[in-house]
Order: C-alpha cells, then sequence, then structure tokens
C-alpha cells in the first residue's frame, strides 16, 4: 500500500477524538470492575477494535472514514490504554495504602502513580524500534489484534484462516485451555518459549508431582532477580557500544532504516538516561507529597529515592522484554519482588507501600503501549514508508496519553466509592499482609541463593533470548495447563515447518492470531458475564 502520498489520520479530529473519549471511559470501567472482582484485567483491543468496525458500518457518511484500518487503529489503541492504565496503573497502586489504613497516603500516592504511567508509556513510545524493543519483536497481542483489523478489511484468505482461528481460541478456551499460550507458541522465538513453558508446568505441578510448593520458597522471585540484573546489563552493553557508522540515525525517513530500527543507540541511550531521572524525581515528588521524609534520617531517604527510581526502571524493563517475547507479563510478582527488596533494605511501612505503588505503576502502560504500537506497525505496512510510520506511530502516542488522562479522570471520580464498598484488586491484600508481616534474614539467603542460577541462564541465552526472564516469568504465573498449551504448539510448530517449509510461516501466524483474539474475546466477555451474574 502507498503510504507515501498521503497523512495519517490524526488522533485530534474532532470524531476520532470523541470516540477516543467514550470508549476510554468505557474501557476504563470495564478495567476496574474487572481487577476489583476477578484480580485480572482483560485485553479490550480486539474489543475496540470490533467498535470501531461496526461504527464504520453504519449507513451515516461521516462514519463511513472509520473503514479506515488506522482509525480502527487508534480506536483499539485508546480503550486498551484506558483499561490498563485505569486498572494495573492506577487502582492498584492506590489500593496499597487504604488496605493499610493509610488513607491519607492515597492522594500522594495516585499524584505519583499517574505520573509514572504516563511515563512509563512515553518511554515505550521513544524505545519502541530500538535494538531493545525492536518493531519486529513478537509483541503476540499486538500481532493478533492487527490480523483482526486486517481480516475485517481485506476478508477473503485472510479472514477465513483468522476466523477459523478465533473459533479455535474461543472453543478452546471453554475448556479451560489456555489459547493466547497457545497461539504465543506459533510466533515468539523458540528457545524462549520452551523455556517459558518448563517454567509454567514447574509453577503447575511441582506440589503434586514432587510435593514441593515453589512459590513458598521465593525460587521464582530469586530466579528472577539474577535474571533481571543480567538482563540490565546485557541492556546497557547494547546501548553504550559505540555508534556504528552505518547505523541510520533516529527516525531517518528512508526506507533503508527499516531493518535496522528507527531509533538510534544514542537516542536509546539518551531516552534510558532521562527516564531513570524522571523516575527519581517522580520518587521525590511522592516522598514530599506524603511527608514520609520526616519518618526516615537523611541517608535513608536518599537511599529510598534511589532505591525507587531503579527499582521503577528496572521493573519496567523486565516487564516490557517478558511482554515483547511472551504475551505476558509478570508486573504483580516483580513489584512484589522490589516490595521484597525493600524490606530486606529495612524501609518503614509507609515508604514500603509508597514503593509497592509505585513499582505497580510501572510496567502495564509500557508493555500495553509496545501491544498498540505493534498493531500499528504491522497494520502501516511493517516500515515500509518510515515517514508514514512515523506519523502514526505519533497518532497512536497522542490517543494513548489522552486515554489515559480519562483513565486518570474516571479512577478520581470513582475510587472512593469503590473503597468505600471494600472494592480493592485482590493482589493489593497481599501487598498490604505481606508489609505487616515483615520478613526475615531467611528469604534473602533464598533470594540470593536462587538469582545465581537466574543470572547464569540469562547469560547463557543472551539478549535476543532472554532465556532466564522467560523461565522465571512462567514461574511466577500460574495459569492452568498454560504450559502444555505452549508445548504443544511449539512441537506443532515445528512439525508443520519441517514438512511444509517456510512458506507455512504466515498461515500460522494468522491462525495464531485467531487463537489468541479468541482467547481476548472469551476472557473478556465471560467476565463481564461474571460481573453481571
Amino acid at each position: 500500500m502507498d503510504h507515501s502520498k498521503k497523512k495519517h489520520p490524526s488522533a485530534l479530529e474532532p470524531l476520532t477524538l470523541i470516540l477516543t473519549i467514550v470508549t476510554s471511559v468505557f474501557g476504563a470501567i470495564i478495567g476496574m470492575q474487572i481487577i476489583t472482582s476477578l484480580g485480572i484485567t482483560p485485553s479490550t483491543s480486539i474489543i475496540g477494535a470490533l467498535i470501531a468496525m461496526l461504527i464504520a458500518r453504519v449507513p451515516v457518511a461521516i462514519l463511513s472514514r472509520y473503514r479506515s484500518v488506522h482509525r480502527q487503529n487508534l480506536v483499539q489503541t485508546a480503550i486498551s490504554s484506558a483499561t490498563f492504565g485505569a486498572a494495573n496503573s492506577l487502582l492498584i497502586p492506590i489500593g496499597i495504602p487504604f488496605m493499610m489504613g493509610k488513607q491519607e497516603l492515597i492522594v500522594p500516592m495516585l499524584v505519583g502513580a499517574a505520573l509514572a504511567m504516563l511515563l512509563d508509556a512515553t518511554l515505550l513510545y521513544k524505545l519502541f524500534d530500538s535494538k531493545i524493543f525492536p518493531a519486529k519483536g513478537t509483541w503476540a497481542p499486538g500481532v493478533a489484534t492487527a490480523e483482526s483489523i486486517m481480516a475485517g478489511d481485506q476478508g477473503g484468505k485472510r479472514a477465513g484462516l483468522l476466523g477459523l482461528g478465533t473459533l479455535i481460541g474461543l472453543g478452546g478456551s471453554y475448556f479451560h485451555i489456555s489459547m493466547s499460550a497457545f497461539g504465543v507458541a506459533f510466533i515468539g522465538n523458540i528457545g524462549a518459549l520452551i523455556m517459558f513453558g518448563i517454567g509454567l508446568m514447574i509453577r503447575q505441578y511441582s506440589l503434586p508431582w514432587f510435593h514441593f510448593d515453589i512459590s513458598k520458597y521465593y525460587i521464582a522471585h530469586g530466579l528472577m532477580i539474577g535474571a533481571g540484573l543480567v538482563a540490565l546489563f546485557q541492556v546497557a552493553s547494547l546501548i553504550l557500544k559505540k555508534q556504528k557508522e552505518q547505523e541510520p540515525a533516529q527516525q531517518e525517513p528512508t526506507s533503508s532504516s527499516a531493518s535496522s530500527g528507527t531509533v538510534s543507540t544514542k537516542a536509546t541511550r539518551r531516552v534510558l538516561g532521562y527516564g531513570f531521572l524522571l523516575y527519581l524525581g517522580i520518587a521525590l515528588i511522592i516522598a514530599i507529597v506524603s511527608g514520609i521524609l520526616s519518618e526516615m534520617s537523611a541517608g535513608m531517604f536518599i537511599g529510598f529515592l534511589l532505591f525507587a527510581a531503579f527499582a521503577a526502571f528496572v521493573h519496567e524493563l523486565i516487564v516490557g522484554i517478558a511482554a515483547m517475547h511472551s504475551g505476558w507479563f509478570p508486573a504483580f510478582a516483580v513489584s512484589f519482588i522490589t516490595l521484597l527488596i525493600g524490606m530486606l533494605i529495612g524501609f518503614p511501612p509507609v515508604a514500603l507501600a509508597l514503593l509497592a505503588g509505585f513499582s505497580a505503576a510501572t510496567g502495564p502502560a509500557f508493555a500495553d503501549m509496545g501491544y498498540d504500537l505493534k498493531t500499528g506497525y504491522i497494520l502501516r505496512g511493517n516500515g515500509e514508508d518510515i515517514e508514514y510510520e512515523l506519523q502514526g506511530r505519533r497518532a497512536q502516542y497522542i490517543t494513548g496519553m489522552i486515554a489515559f488522562g480519562v483513565s486518570l479522570l474516571t479512577v478520581i471520580l470513582t475510587y472512593p466509592s469503590y473503597f468505600s464498598n471494600h472494592m480493592v484488586p485482590p493482589i493489593d491484600t497481599v501487598y498490604a499482609s505481606t508489609i505487616s508481616a515483615g520478613t526475615t534474614p531467611d528469604v534473602a539467603m533464598q533470594l540470593v541463593l536462587w538469582a545465581i542460577p537466574g543470572a547464569l541462564l540469562q547469560l547463557i541465552g543472551g539478549s535476543k533470548r532472554q532465556l532466564g526472564i522467560l523461565f522465571a516469568t512462567g514461574l511466577l504465573i500460574l495459569t492452568p495447563y498454560a504450559c502444555w498449551a505452549v508445548l504443544a504448539g511449539i512441537a506443532i510448530r515445528l512439525i508443520v515447518l519441517k514438512v511444509k517449509g517456510k512458506e507455512a510461516e504466515k498461515t500460522m501466524s494468522i491462525m495464531a492470531a485467531g487463537f489468541i483474539a479468541g482467547d481476548a474475546l472469551y476472557s473478556f466477555f465471560n467476565s463481564v458475564f461474571k460481573l453481571k451474574k
């Protein structure tokens, strides 16, 4: 498709802006309702795409412009951003001080969480299509949404394959098979996903098979700490390398830069540096507004600021890497690791509540923005026209910021009602009870002990396969039978490639997108039905 002679639709077109606001309110409310009732956040990207497709078919001339896949992309970006923003980045953080009986900390936490959420999404926007987070990475939910939109636009064989995959996804989900895990197995890096599947298997079967509950001994947490630290050094090695002469300048509008990424190593270095400083600034704002300065010595206060900024920074990198490779992001678990380390350092309970909330606020918006930008990247031709790609990416970013703003207003207006009715995300109970219970030197020993194999595994896999991060991610997630879905999908993929060759990859990717779409649709409507019930 030739994009060079036209401009990408603007996020600020009056009708698009109205639709962005309306769908964002809907997404934020859905996210808050389901996270407080069921403890999960549903993927609403495909729901947003379906809404835009339906609007385009209303026999009103002005609405026909939503037959544009790029406007549909903006709508799905809005609802997805609002859902994860309201539920994960805002409501979970402010629920922690509430559960600890520290209502006076809710507003300071909300201020910090909102700033962290906006910075989170901005950093992903700036880093998307860099060496760390390449546009050609897996980002499986983004692929599923893009394939759904293209199938609705083009029809034909693509629509048939996607429809078949969606039906299989719906059927498998009905029988409690993780079809999103099955679908990811057809798209992602095979080595990384094998480790992910093994991690899921150990997490599910450690107790019935070996009479050993892996979740009780902080094994997964220690592995993630070790893998995360090595991943941080791997990222640092990428961005500190001397920029090669042949690397294209950042955002150079030439077709040759599509294969190398539109964000240069120099730009990546700059974005990460500013990102850390801004996280440090947000941590300072939270500390001042909440008044925790009076509860700590000057040395501990400085240590708190540096640790909070570093934890938020590492948290979003780990969550982003896991999300890109596996389609899953262990945001709850990684923020819990931050809390454990903070407790071992000896920060007071109030500071720990703010630390846990600040860490929880980073990561979800980062990962979700990656999914949305991947959808747009595919719809815009996989970077074939860099100028058009950058226009579209900016339009999506503006849409996402508007959606996050709407989600913030929605949370401000509704959280008193939720909390007065004791509707709080279940994970907040875990955070609060953990802070109240305290920790012991045994926990520190377990974390250090298991950090060693986590670091070695990550080192062996390298920065491209992320074996340690993906293995630890699997260990931190308890989704029944997801391990079999991942490993069976990989086995089928290898057999098909052996028999049919490389030409089968496109068909498999469309079918996989259908599996993921079917799983997302079933999860969404099943959650809504449970709420109604």
